[in-house]
């Protein structure tokens, strides 16, 4: 039943709902949940903005906003929106919201205090930092003053160690005798990136003059930035200077090249002091951190599973007001008319859908389920399963096809898993396949139900295409007598044996140069014979044999197409797509191609060794021609004579008669419909004008015979395209050949 129910599409019907306002939302929701109604839009002239339901719609617009945060949140602090299971009851639409707002602005509040006190943790760790580095140059610096001090050196002038760190760096302030006149060295600590310090130090020299002295100690591990947040490898300096005009000098480029100053005594003691306080402070603020982290983490465990849940629950909604802005409100705004195609079958789990409805809204008044009689083209409709929805998808990946069409995705089941083990074949690899595919199937429930990556999605979903495509793929492995690329004599000894009895097949030393003989005239069993795999004539061997094998499969396959089309006439009873549409495609495509097919299947059962490609090619050029060594069969010329008259003949055949006989029958079809108007009422005459008009403006010979000549056109083309394309199989099953035996594929 499945081959029958994919064959054509589901009969569909145009319907009618009259649904009372209050019971609205409610019945739309349970026909979604049945999924068997599609919806009209009987408002197209009105924007978005201008429906009925646009606040509901910008509502869950705005919730579904909120989740995407709170998902984010989740993703950032690493953690999983899957948390263990919460007794959380269900809730409406207001409570959801007003929950939602509640959790956005908390987690904004979180996420403020925690970046606040995240930056003033950078900031306190970068100074506890300068602290350690400055306070490790400034005490090496006072070591080299005392002990300077210690040998004698300015001891005239006492100087001490304050005076000898702040002694001016100007040579021309040191002959200045005014005291107040006398620049002391001023400083600047702090942290620069590492990749700046070289331009840094380049610059603030330019801009002193050379009057400065910069000092740096790189730090081991990359700290925080308190600006962007990120990890940066950084240095700390202590800049020495001299005068007011270069501390603004210095500011400025510090300022520019995003260092981060911070204060630094010069007292040892104050230094000291300072460091406690840092680490006191930076105890603190670790601790108030872990204590905002614990708090966001319990606020994440507080919403658990639920969130997944919510998603669903806007997004549901959110497609019910999209469906009930399709709908048309009546004039006394109590009820609300919607139309949509269904397929006949399912109308009575419709109506026990708009019963549950009503019965969940409490509405006193059932909803009005009426069919409409229509001329409209119906959508088409398939009901599929889990199995045959993965095929039907391939088929709909190219079009959809007409409303009762034949349906070619019954008929991909077995052509495309099976095509594919052509280019495929190797029962190694297709029992490889097979425990994949095997793994998805058996585990459909528990896979199902978890959250997978694109890929595996796409898998997961195509598992039982899979499946039958390494059913396939272990079948014509066995034929082609391929696991992972070694031959097997499982159905039985070769058919020939090396002329050296002393000698195996695989091990004859003429193997190579003059060959093997044939002691037996019975084929091997199943499948190619194994002493081909290896030897110098395999590719020429096999690339003839699959070549010809792939134009004989796509020939079948292209005039099961055709059959298809036959059907499609015969059940919509169009005697003109039979005669000028099947029998000359059905004549052209194997006055040709089909021919091919048969000198193929005859030159194997000859095993005579003429060149097709000579003799498809003269007979277009020389039709006439003699055939010589070519010949496979008496008369073989009168008869490619006539079948390329075949073939001629059916392009105008597709071509000319099916326009000019439409075009006569609607004629005779409006002289008809002028003289019955004539003899009726006046009424029912206004009618038929009516529908003569409509009929004039269906039916315009210009475009149909330019649809006609596209399609004649296209059928031509496609079947020596097609046919080519066929090559493809034995294409990917050549390159498979070369990739683990080095060879080449080759046309000869």
């Amino acid at each position: 039943m499945v081959a029958m129910d994919l064959f054509r599409s589901e009969e569909m019907s145009l319907v009618q709902l009259i649904i009372p306002a209050e019971s609205a939302h409610d019945t739309i929701t349970c026909l979604a949940e049945l999924g068997l109604l599609q919806f009209k839009d009987l408002n197209p002239e009105k924007s978005p903005f201008q429906r009925t339901y646009a606040n509901q719609l910008k509502r869950c617009g705005e919730m579904g906003r909120k989740i995407r945060y709170i998902q984010d949140q989740i993703a950032k602090s690493g953690k999983t929106s899957s948390y263990r299971p919460l007794t959380d009851k269900d809730i409406n639409l207001n409570e959801l919201e007003t929950k939602l707002t509640e959790l956005e602005a908390e987690l904004l509040e979180i996420n403020a205090n925690t970046d606040r006190l995240q930056r003033t943790h950078s900031e306190l760790t970068e100074l506890q930092l300068v602290l350690h580095k400055a306070g490790v140059l400034f005490g090496s610096a006072r070591d080299a003053a005392s002990t300077v001090q210690h040998q004698g050196a300015d001891t005239e002038n006492g100087s001490s160690i304050e005076e000898a760190v702040d002694y001016p760096l100007l040579q021309e302030q040191e002959m200045q005798t005014d005291p107040s006149k006398q620049a002391r060295l001023g400083f600047v600590t702090g942290l620069i990136s590492k990749a700046k310090a070289a331009s840094f130090e380049r610059i603030i020299f330019r801009a002193t003059r050379g009057n400065m002295f910069l000092k740096q100690a790189p730090i081991e591990d990359a700290v925080l930035d308190p600006a962007t947040g990120e990890k940066v490898e950084k240095t700390v300096f202590v800049l020495f200077f001299s005068g007011e005009r270069a501390r603004t000098k210095v500011v400025k480029i510090c300022e520019a090249f995003g260092a981060n100053r911070y204060h630094f005594p010069d007292d040892p003691n104050r230094q000291r002091q300072m460091k406690s306080e840092v680490d006191m402070r930076l105890v603190e603020l670790q601790s108030t951190l872990d204590a905002g982290i614990h708090h966001r983490d319990n606020v994440f465990n507080s919403i658990g599973y639920n969130l997944e849940k919510w998603a669903v629950m806007v997004r549901r909604e959110k497609a019910v007001y999209v469906t009930l802005n399709m709908l048309s409100i009546d004039v006394t705004r109590k009820c609300l008319v919607a139309e949509g195609w269904c397929p006949v079958s399912a109308k009575p789990k419709i109506h026990d859908a708009l019963q549950r409805a009503a019965h969940v809204s409490n509405s006193q008044v059932n909803t009005i389920f009426q069919v409409l009689h229509t001329k409209e083209t119906p959508p088409s409709y398939f009901e599929t399963n889990k199995f045959t929805s993965a095929f039907q998808e391939i088929v709909e990946a190219y079009g959809v096809g007409r409303y009762q069409e034949a349906n070619p995705g019954c008929f991909t089941i077995i052509t495309f898993p099976f095509l594919f083990a052509v280019m495929f074949g190797d029962w190694g690899h297709g029992i490889c396949l097979l425990l994949g595919a095997l793994y998805l199937v058996l585990n459909e429930k528990k896979l199902g139900s978890k959250k997978l990556g694109d890929t595996m999605e796409m898998a997961y979903g195509g598992r039982y295409v899979i499946l039958l495509m390494a059913m396939f793929s272990i079948y014509t492995g066995f034929i082609y007598n391929e696991f992972f690329s070694v031959s097997f004599g499982f159905f039985g000894g070769s058919a020939y044996q090396c002329p050296d009895p002393q000698y195996s097949v695989k091990n004859c030393p003429t193997a190579t140069t003059s060959g093997v003989e044939k002691w037996s005239y019975e084929p091997y069993a199943f499948g190619i014979d194994p002493i081909w795999h290896g030897s110098r004539s395999e590719l020429p061997f096999t690339n003839s044999l699959k070549m010809k094998m792939s134009i004989l499969l796509g020939i079948c396959q292209m005039n099961l197409g055709i059959l298809l089309s036959y059907f499609n006439a015969r059940y919509f009873r169009s005697a003109l797509d039979v005669w000028y549409q099947f029998i000359p495609q059905l004549l052209f495509l194997n006055a040709l191609f089909g021919y091919l097919s048969f000198l193929i299947i005859l030159k194997w059962c000859q095993g005579s060794k003429p060149d097709l490609y000579h003799i498809m090619i003269y007979m277009f050029l020389s039709p006439t021609e003699d055939l010589g060594e070519n010949q496979l069969f008496i008369g073989q010329t009168y008869v490619q004579i006539v079948l390329l008259l075949v073939a001629l003949v059916a392009v105008p055949w597709m071509l000319f008669p099916k326009p000019l006989i439409m075009r006569k029958q609607h004629i005779q079809k409006m002289h008809g419909r002028t003289y019955g108007f004539l003899r009726e009422s006046d009424t029912e005459s206004t009618d038929l004008e009516v529908d003569v008009e409509h009929d004039e403006e269906e039916f315009e010979f210009s475009e149909v015979f330019v649809h006609q000549m596209i399609h004649t056109i296209e059928f031509v083309l496609n079947s020596v395209s097609n046919t080519a394309s066929y090559l493809r199989l034995w294409a990917l099953s050549c390159k498979k050949i070369v990739l683990y035996r080095h060879g080449s594929c080759s046309l000869d």
